[in-house]
């Protein structure tokens, strides 16, 4: 049984059997919860369609799902400093890497959770979407890769919820790019990242639940005002977390 948003970055969420084994086009993807609640994400680039299988102990189950394509902008942005968008300099790129490193690691999370089961809400209570998920970034007019987020425009300061439980997967703050960032893993590799925050109120390895403070708007790292850049990503695909408000799981 399925609900969800078949599109390019958009995603399914199904109930099965406990523990039953997930295929996505022939891939491993991991189990299902003990309740027997499962997530697959479709990348921003996902082929038109996606074969989901899932076995248990009795037998097997698929779908062929349809997936329909994104519609994607072009976003301009000047007036950045040019070290957020040619970084150069042993030390600032030795930083750079360092800090790709970390964050790999909080990407690398596999948290036996279903925090995604009761739905997301809005990871602030009023903001304006002031750029949209994958759309194509040209940076001080250079053309980049497409921008993985949903940005949420609203004042420095406003309180950022976590949409769903999870437990902390990173917290970090002054990251060049990113300034004060965290991950929330959702379990089965759903995981949710909240980008230039000003404050950080949360630690890795920390459980959260939906609705709870994890930190503030700001500017930091790669911004021209205040905004939350917010991103998700299930098992290194590229999701549209806006997508994800109001989704429910099958009864």
């Amino acid at each position: 049984m399925l609900t969800g948003r078949y599109q390019q970055g958009g995603f399914a969420i199904g109930r099965t059997s406990p523990r039953a084994r997930v295929f996505v086009n022939g891939v491993d993807e991991g189990l299902a919860s003990e309740a027997g609640y499962f997530i697959v994400g479709f990348d921003r680039d996902a082929e038109p369609q996606a074969i989901i299988r899932v076995v248990n102990a009795d037998g097997e189950a698929s779908h062929m799902a349809q997936i329909a394509p994104g519609d994607f902008d072009i976003q301009r942005i000047g007036g950045l400093a040019n070290n957020q968008v040619n970084p150069t300099g042993e030390a600032l790129l030795a930083r750079i890497r360092a800090e790709a490193g970390r964050k790999a690691q909080g990407f690398a999370s596999r948290a036996d959770l279903d925090g995604f089961k009761t739905g997301f809400i809005a990871p602030l209570a009023k903001y304006r979407i002031s750029g949209r998920f994958g759309g194509q970034r040209v940076l001080n007019g250079e053309p980049r890769t497409p921008h993985y987020g949903a940005d949420l425009a609203a004042p420095a300061g406003a309180s950022i919820r976590s949409p769903a439980a999870g437990v902390v997967a990173f917290a970090e703050t002054g990251m060049h790019f990113e300034g004060g960032l965290t991950m929330i893993d959702h379990g089965q590799g759903l995981i949710s990242l909240y980008l230039h925050q000003s404050r950080v109120d949360v630690r890795r390895g920390e459980m959260v639940s939906q609705g709870q403070v994890i930190g503030a708007v700001g500017k930091e790292g790669r911004a021209t005002g205040p905004h939350l850049c917010w991103r998700m990503k299930w098992r290194g695909r590229n999701l549209d977390p806006t997508l994800m408000v109001g989704a429910r799981t099958p009864a």
